[in-house]
Formats: C-alpha cells, sequence, structure tokens
C-alpha cells in the first residue's frame, strides 16, 4: 500500500497531463508577450508555469507517500502534502488571473459598444481611492464566493461519508412486522427476493437489545442474529473486522468459537485508538472452557462458550479483547418464583469490528442466527429480512417489486431512506441553511460593486455625457455600467472559486489528518461536486448582476447638461 489518494492513479496522472498541458500554454504565451513588450503579463504567466511544474513533482512524490491510516505520519509527509495543496491553489489562481486580460480582449473585440466601453473602463487607470475600491470588490466577492464553496464541500463531504457508512453497515431495503416482532416461514420469501432483478443478495436477521456485562463494566447493545453464509452480501461486517488478523476468514471464530482455544501468541486481538495492535502474547489467563469439546462433554464441565463480535467502542468500554468473555442479560427471561427472571448467557468474543460510525461500534454485536433464535427462545422464526441492491441511490424504485415479491400483508418493506429520513432530512436542511447563510456574504460584498459603478460614474460623468452628446442611448449606458459590474463580480467569483476548487480538490486527493478519538474519522471529508460549484458560481453571479442595476440606471439618467455643467 503506497498510495494515500481516495482517487486511482490513471485520474491523478489525467489530471497532471492537462496540467502540463496548461503550463505549456503559459509558456508560450508568455514568449508571445515579450515579443509584444507586456513583461508584466509574461512573467504572471512564466511563474504560474513554475509553479505548475512544482506542483507536479509534489504530486508525484505525494502519490508515492504511505496511506495516512494506520501508517507512521511523519512532518516531512505533512509538508509534502500541504507543499502540493499550496502549489495546486497558486497555480490555478494565477492561471484565472492570467486569462483575465484574455477574457478582457475577447469583449473588446466582440464589436457590441457596450462590452467595448465596460472592459476599457475596467482596464482604464482610474483615481487611487477608486482603484482600491475596485480591488476590495474583487477581494470581497472572492472571499464570499471562496468561503460558500469550502463549506459546501466539507458538508457534502461528511453528508457523502456518512452516507456511505450507513450503506456499508445496514441494508438498503428492510423487510419486518409493524410491531418489529418474530415471524416464520421466511425460506420462500427469501427464494422470491434473491429472484427480485436488481437484488444483490437477501439475509435473515434476528434483532434484539439487551445488556453486556464485563468484569469491569456493562452497556446495553442491540444483538444481530446473522446468517454467517449470506450476511457478507448485503453488509460490509467482514471487512469492517480489524481484529483478529491471521484468519482468512474474519467471522471464522464466529461460525468456529472452539478455534478460539488456538490462538497464536503473536495474533492480534484488539486495534489500539492510534491504529497500534494488541497481541495476545504469553501473559492472559488460559480460558475457561479450554477443553476438548468430548473432555469437557464427558466431565460434565461448562459448555463452549458461544462467539460475539463487538464494535471498536464496545470494546473499549468494556475493557475486552478476542477471547475475552462477556454476558449478555436479556429482560425477557423464563417466568420463576419470582415472576420473570432475566435471561443471561455467556459468551466469548470472536471478533472486533469498526465501522466508522460511533453509534454502531458502540452499540452493536453480532452472533450466529441459530445462536440468537434460541437465546430469545424464537424457535425457526425471525425478525427481519435484510436486502441489498444493486443501485443504493434509486433503492426506493425496488420498492414495489421487492414488496410484490413478499406478497405477504402482516410484512412492511422500508428502504435507507425511509428509515433514516428525520437525518437526511436535517442534513438537507443544514446545507440550504449554510448556503444562503454564506450567501449574505456575497451580498454584502456585491455592495462594494455598487460603490464602484457611483464613484465610476461619478469619475466618468463627462465621459458619459460626451457619449450621449454624440447619440448614445440610455439603454447603452445602461448595460455598459452594468457589463462592467458584472465583469467585476465575474473576475471575483472566478478567483473565490478556482480558489476553493484548488484547495478542496488537493485535501480530497492528499487528505487533512484528523485526530480519530475527536472526530472519529482519519481525514477531513470532502466532496468535489461540480454542480456545487456551478450553483456557488450560478448565485455569485446573479446577486452580482442585481446589485450593478441601481447604479446603472443612475448613471443612464445623467442628462448630458449635467455632465458637461462644470467642465
Amino acid at each position: 500500500m503506497t498510495s494515500g489518494l481516495p482517487l486511482p492513479v490513471p485520474a491523478i496522472a489525467i489530471g497532471v497531463a492537462a496540467i502540463t498541458a496548461t503550463m505549456g500554454t503559459l509558456l508560450w504565451r508568455a514568449r508571445v508577450d515579450v515579443l509584444r513588450g507586456e513583461k508584466a503579463r509574461a512573467l504572471l504567466e512564466a511563474i504560474c508555469a513554475s509553479v505548475g511544474a512544482l506542483f507536479v513533482g509534489l504530486t508525484y512524490w505525494t502519490i508515492r507517500l504511505p496511506i495516512l491510516r494506520g501508517s507512521a505520519w511523519t512532518v516531512r509527509d505533512a509538508a509534502v502534502r500541504a507543499g502540493a495543496i499550496v502549489a495546486g491553489v497558486i497555480f490555478l489562481v494565477g492561471t484565472t488571473v492570467a486569462l483575465v486580460p484574455w477574457g478582457l480582449d475577447r469583449l473588446e473585440r466582440s464589436g457590441s459598444f457596450s462590452s467595448y466601453i465596460a472592459a476599457r473602463h475596467v482596464r482604464a487607470k482610474k483615481s487611487g481611492f477608486l482603484t482600491l475600491v475596485s480591488g476590495l470588490s474583487i477581494f470581497a466577492v472572492a472571499l464570499g464566493s471562496f468561503s460558500l464553496s469550502g463549506a459546501i464541500s466539507v458538508m457534502g463531504g461528511f453528508s457523502a461519508d456518512l452516507k456511505r457508512k450507513i450503506l456499508g453497515n445496514n441494508a438498503h431495503i428492510v423487510i419486518d412486522t409493524a410491531a418489529q416482532s418474530a415471524w416464520g416461514d421466511y425460506a420462500p420469501v427469501l427464494n422470491r427476493l434473491r429472484a427480485v432483478g436488481g437484488v444483490v443478495g437477501a439475509t435473515p436477521v434476528v434483532k434484539g437489545e439487551v445488556m453486556a456485562s464485563s468484569a469491569s463494566n456493562l452497556a446495553g447493545v442491540i444483538v444481530h442474529g446473522i446468517d454467517t453464509a449470506t450476511i457478507g452480501n448485503v453488509i460490509d461486517l467482514r471487512l469492517n473486522i480489524e481484529a483478529p488478523t491471521k484468519v482468512a476468514d474474519k467471522l471464522a471464530y464466529l461460525e468456529s468459537p472452539d478455534e478460539l482455544r488456538h490462538l497464536s501468541e503473536d495474533e492480534v486481538i484488539g486495534i489500539g485508538p492510534g491504529g497500534e495492535e494488541y497481541t495476545k502474547g504469553t501473559d492472559l489467563p488460559p480460558l475457561s472452557d479450554d477443553l476438548d469439546p468430548a473432555v469437557r462433554a464427558a466431565l460434565g464441565g461448562p459448555p463452549l462458550r458461544p462467539g460475539l463480535v463487538v464494535g471498536r467502542e464496545l470494546a473499549k468500554t468494556l475493557h475486552v479483547y478476542v477471547g475475552d468473555e462477556v454476558t449478555l442479560v436479556s429482560p425477557l427471561g423464563d417466568l420463576g418464583p419470582m415472576g420473570v427472571m432475566p435471561k443471561t448467557r455467556r459468551y466469548r468474543i470472536a471478533g472486533i469490528f469498526y465501522s466508522g460510525m460511533y453509534e454502531y461500534d458502540a452499540t452493536h454485536v453480532y452472533t450466529t442466527l441459530e445462536e440468537a433464535q434460541s437465546y430469545f427462545g424464537l424457535g425457526d422464526r425471525i425478525t427481519t429480512i435484510e436486502v441489498r441492491v444493486e443501485d443504493a441511490e434509486n433503492a426506493d424504485r425496488l420498492t414495489s417489486a421487492v414488496t410484490a415479491a413478499v406478497d405477504r400483508s402482516d410484512l412492511t418493506v422500508r428502504d435507507w431512506r425511509e428509515i433514516n429520513k428525520n437525518l437526511f432530512s436535517a442534513l438537507k436542511l443544514e446545507r440550504i441553511a449554510t448556503f444562503l447563510i454564506l450567501s449574505i456574504e456575497i451580498i454584502v460584498a456585491s455592495f462594494c460593486i455598487v460603490c464602484t459603478l457611483l464613484l465610476m460614474m461619478t469619475e466618468k460623468s463627462k465621459e458619459i455625457a460626451i457619449l450621449k452628446a454624440l447619440g448614445a442611448t440610455d439603454g447603452m449606458i445602461l448595460r455598459t455600467f452594468m457589463t462592467e459590474g458584472v465583469i467585476i463580480g465575474a473576475i471575483g467569483t472566478l478567483l473565490g472559486v478556482a480558489t476553493g476548487l484548488g484547495l478542496c480538490t488537493g485535501l480530497a486527493w492528499f487528505g487533512l489528518r484528523l485526530d480519530p478519538d475527536v472526530y472519529y474519522i482519519d481525514r477531513l471529508p470532502i466532496n468535489v461536486s461540480g454542480w456545487d460549484y456551478g450553483a456557488v458560481t450560478l448565485a455569485a453571479l446573479t446577486i452580482c448582476t442585481v446589485a450593478t442595476i441601481f447604479p446603472a440606471k443612475q448613471a443612464a439618467q445623467l442628462r448630458p447638461v449635467d455632465g458637461l455643467r462644470y467642465e
């Protein structure tokens, strides 16, 4: 494992090739600008190309660094990743700035009167104060666009990470009763479900809430009785088990708890918060049921403890490792002389999983389907059938087909969006609220554009009067000033969005390390979506365009005699 990037190396290679082509174009333009005598623009383009070369080199170096999770972290690795991100941002922003004169040239040559005058006004030398206000306008719009695009990317990253973890640890479609009680005769239902087009897998499950206790602590847990042969087709339990590590099948000790008697001394029985591995060693006490099953039965000894797979956080709470014992206590037990007596049963830890979601790692435990049925006294009944589909995003479209396949009025069919409806509704509302709140920052920045255009109107009042005297209409003057304001807003928007895109893409590629004990993730999740950045660009340009209406109307209403009165 040599790459810590979420994107495949070919995708990064394509991006590097595109940047290399851009660098070549910039260097060629710099040569042309030198021949034209435009040394400042040539210097800017040469610097952009040099920074791009630095970015390509650091990107190649970063690809060869070890992955962030579970690997040694050094200051050098962090410096290389930070350097690659900074170089990428500078290259993208510098390229955007270098393309501004090219865009103004195209506007001047477009043949439109308003575009020509607006581009000349933006390029013209202004008074010192007006130049400062124009720069502040561009900076304010850029800052607002950058903050909005960055916030949307981070929130989208958290939402996507949460969705990925939910879909990895839960079924896409759940079939149970309205009261979530046990029901039988499920084998025909399973066969019909597996024959539905688009269904990847289906598995029976028994669920129940109990109390888990160890020698030092206790916690409330949700027991999942699973079919080990089919559970891997529905959820990622096997992939999430981090201890033990020496067995090829991560559920081997759950299926055959007798194998726990043969743990080797170097067997990993737990993972620390920093990724450190805890091995069995030789100082642990022997198992209380460490006898051959035949000998134990002949001697009338204690039965073999069934296996139990627990989450990392629950293992930390109970202070247990693979091979340790825990006791499950259910309030629904047998009837005794004093009433209903709690049912208790001792289990052996057969594995520890890490799903990435604290709620699951702290409350969910897994045992075999037969053991859960025996513990809860359900006979051959189950409580749930869990289904996985090919396209999780469109799982709701298969709900009707699954309902028809179930063909039982006592069962209900729910997809993952319906089950987590409140959670995703809250996330969606939060994204909308954040977008609207941060858009206010762009609205405030647009006031600078208003001030710039009003000051421009005052400074250019003589030129406006002369243009009107020569036949320019109010509509031409209105479009000229609106175009000028849109140019200022577009420059600021492109700079802000380019900075946000470069920074967020770099963080998504190279990663920002976080403390997993605090955030329960080892890197900042970033989701770079073209639709999100398009929405930010459109919103910023719309706000800036609306802001130009008032000063443009004021300039259009200026009479020639008023503009030339004091000249």
